[in-house]
């Protein structure tokens, strides 16, 4: 199976190691989940980071929050198994409070230059708001983008930074690939006509987070084909691709 990726930027390339970094379980899986699993079928070895426990995220007012937890962290574990992915990491820190700090920087080099990816995936920290679709963006997923470019750059490529690491033995890794999430500006495109049905499929195992299902695959159907129009594709996502110097 072929997988078209239009780019503004550089050449189109297949991804051969993926780490998807989300706040939240289903973060990843609304934004990108269709172009992991393109990639995954292509042979693409794909693994997830979940930076906080999820224990927020209901309207259930009896819900126990570690019952959240437990039942978020099932139901991301089978979308990333639906798609293909091999591994979903749990940071566990509190839905809400994720605080941009060095430890928090300090893990995902960790990770970084434990799995050695080619492309992260992540959502774009620039994106506050939307006036024009009417959203304020959650402070966790600023927090996660942010914290994932620091990581990216300088942090995972300099051997000096967080020695006691390098003393481990992870040496430095440079990421050749970012791509942000991004529901509003785009200069990179990946074909998801052959893999819509199964992101629709991966979104309804969140089912603590999804309460209206057709809606939510109606809704995610029609992004996919207008972005899908923009790129001359049948149905696609999009993202800001930034290639890093190697």
């Amino acid at each position: 199976m072929l997988i078209m990726m239009k780019t503004d930027i550089g050449e189109p390339y297949v991804p051969q190691v993926v780490l998807a970094v989300g706040a939240h379980a289903d973060d990843i899986d609304f934004g990108a989940s269709g172009s992991l699993a393109a990639w995954a079928k292509q042979g693409a070895h794909i693994e997830y980071l979940v930076m906080t426990d999820g224990s927020k995220g209901s309207s259930d007012l009896a819900i126990h929050p570690e019952d959240l937890i437990a039942t978020r962290q099932k139901e991301q574990r089978a979308a990333a198994k639906l798609l293909g992915a091999k591994e979903v990491h749990f940071f566990g820190y509190e839905d809400g409070n994720l605080e941009l700090t060095q430890e928090l920087k300090k893990r995902i080099v960790k990770l970084i230059r434990q799995l050695r990816p080619d492309t992260v995936v992540v959502m774009d920290p620039t994106m506050v708001y939307s006036s024009k679709l009417g959203f304020v963006n959650h402070t966790d997923h600023r927090v996660a983008g942010q914290a994932t470019l620091d990581a990216v750059y300088p942090f995972t490529r300099d051997h000096l930074s967080f020695p006691d690491l390098y003393a481990e033995g992870l040496k430095p890794h440079k990421v050749a690939h970012l791509l942000l999430i991004n529901l509003e500006k785009h200069n990179c495109f990946i074909d998801i006509s052959e893999t819509l049905d199964l992101k629709l499929d991966v979104l309804c195992t969140h089912v603590s987070q999804i309460p209206d299902v057709q809606k939510v695959r109606a809704m995610l159907e029609a992004r996919a084909k207008s972005l899908g129009q923009e790129a001359g594709m049948r149905y696609a996502e999009g993202f800001i691709r930034l290639d890093l110097p190697l």
